[in-house]
């Protein structure tokens, strides 16, 4: 089909027409007569034009032959900036993957005949070093009877339970293998990480070896429950896709270094809804070496066995009571352990008991307010920072009312009984 829009007979007279008299045509005329080359160079740059311009404007203040200067000093392009991300995460997951391994725990159950019924479940593990230690999560091998851990080779074998820390839900292995076939992942640091910072996640969600995602640190310091019912401190919070399967891999950043180990995801469905968990690698530094050394890892403990978060509200209930209450933020002790550093350092606990809706509870006791200067409102507050901020034989200030008045004490804090 031809590109116009007339019969060639009549391109035909008017290219005829315009030999006889094209001479003597207006060149306006004339250039708007004769289509242009199709290898002219096409303006790089038009100009917007305004309602003034509009009205002088003519076809021939477009320059057709000279392309417009292309300004300096103009950024990177995007695309090129993308293409290097996409490199150093190609380049993460060449350097990482075969340092992290499948982990198959395995325990029997019994039918109601007495046979033994084999239960598995998996997760993830990172090489720690060349002597075949792996680091998991403590709930991947919890109540495991047997635990075995597949290379990135497909080589399958099993493995010792040489430590775990419920508390931190972390646990180490050990497998038998030859050094060669180990590639350890270094550990990094995660105190200066930063919100919106890209991060890399490897691992083996529902049983998808190797699988990787990428997304961003989202956010900082979050406190969340352990296995132990307890509370891990200065979780790193991820966007990056996190699945059963993926606990027990590291989380890491362009450098391929671990940051995090993924550990838990919050969502309804069970599969990643962009807010998933990872232990710091702060914590993994601290406790690991001692699961290496102790089979354990020692907890510091103040010995204040029952405590209670003052809130405005249990403030009115023990005022009503007759209780001064000159704070309005702290923890209550009600219950200090016999022996303890709290009690040795002379921290009591309740001695007068008032219903509280259902509950008959000891108050009277000191209220701590907090250690080493820094601020302690909740329980929560002082069991992540005995974890993340102290060690055992550690000696800390403790900041607390009583009968009126703020008093100071130091406490050596003792290891907390197992």
């Amino acid at each position: 089909m031809s590109m116009y829009p007339y019969p060639k007979r009549w391109i035909a007279i008017l290219v005829l027409f315009t030999a006889l008299v094209g001479c003597s045509m207006p060149r306006s005329i004339s250039s708007l007569l004769t289509p242009p080359p199709l290898t002219e160079p096409v303006p790089t740059a038009v100009p917007v034009l305004t309602a003034t311009a509009r009205a002088t404007f003519t076809p021939t203040s477009i320059p057709t032959s000279e392309p417009a200067p292309v300004p300096t000093g103009t950024p990177p392009s995007g695309i090129g900036q993308l293409a290097q991300l996409e490199r150093e995460i190609i380049q993460v997951y060449e350097d990482v993957a075969s340092g992290v391994v499948n982990i198959t725990n395995r325990s029997y159950a019994y039918d109601r005949f007495y046979r033994p019924v084999p239960q598995e479940g998996s997760g993830s593990g990172i090489v720690y070093d060349l002597k075949g230690h792996i680091i998991t999560n403590y709930h991947v091998i919890e109540d495991a009877s047997e635990v075995f851990v597949m290379l990135a080779d497909g080589t399958t074998v099993p493995a010792e339970i040489v430590g775990a820390d419920p508390t931190t839900d972390l646990a180490l292995l050990q497998i038998d293998v030859a050094p060669d076939l180990l590639n350890p992942v270094p550990l990094g640091e995660s105190e200066g990480l930063n919100v919106g910072q890209f991060v890399v996640a490897i691992g083996n969600p529902f049983g998808f070896e190797h699988t990787l995602t990428v997304g961003v640190v989202s956010a900082l310091g979050r406190v969340i429950e352990s296995p132990d019912e307890r509370f891990i401190g200065e979780i790193i919070q991820t966007d990056a896709a996190i699945n059963p399967g993926n606990s027990g891999g590291p989380l890491l950043d362009l450098t391929g270094q671990v940051i995090g180990v993924n550990t838990a995801i919050f969502s309804p469905s069970r599969a990643s809804a962009g807010i998933g968990f990872a232990i710091p690698a702060s914590t993994v530094q601290r406790v690991v070496p001692e699961l290496l050394a102790r089979g354990y890892y020692p907890h510091p403990w103040l010995g204040v066995s029952l405590i209670w978060n003052l809130t405005p509200e249990r403030r009115r209930i023990l005022q009503e009571a007759g209780m001064k209450v000159p704070v309005e933020e702290g923890v209550l002790v009600v219950e200090a352990a016999p022996s303890s550093p709290a009690v040795r350092a002379g921290l009591r606990g309740g001695r007068e008991q008032v219903w509280v809706g259902r509950l008959l509870l000891s108050v009277g006791g000191d209220i701590l307010t907090a250690m080493d200067g820094e601020p302690i409102t909740t329980g929560r507050d002082l069991i992540r920072y005995l974890d993340t901020e102290t060690r055992v034989g550690q000696t800390i200030r403790v900041t607390f009312w009583r009968d009126g008045k703020m008093e100071t004490v130091p406490v050596i804090l003792a290891e907390r009984p197992r």
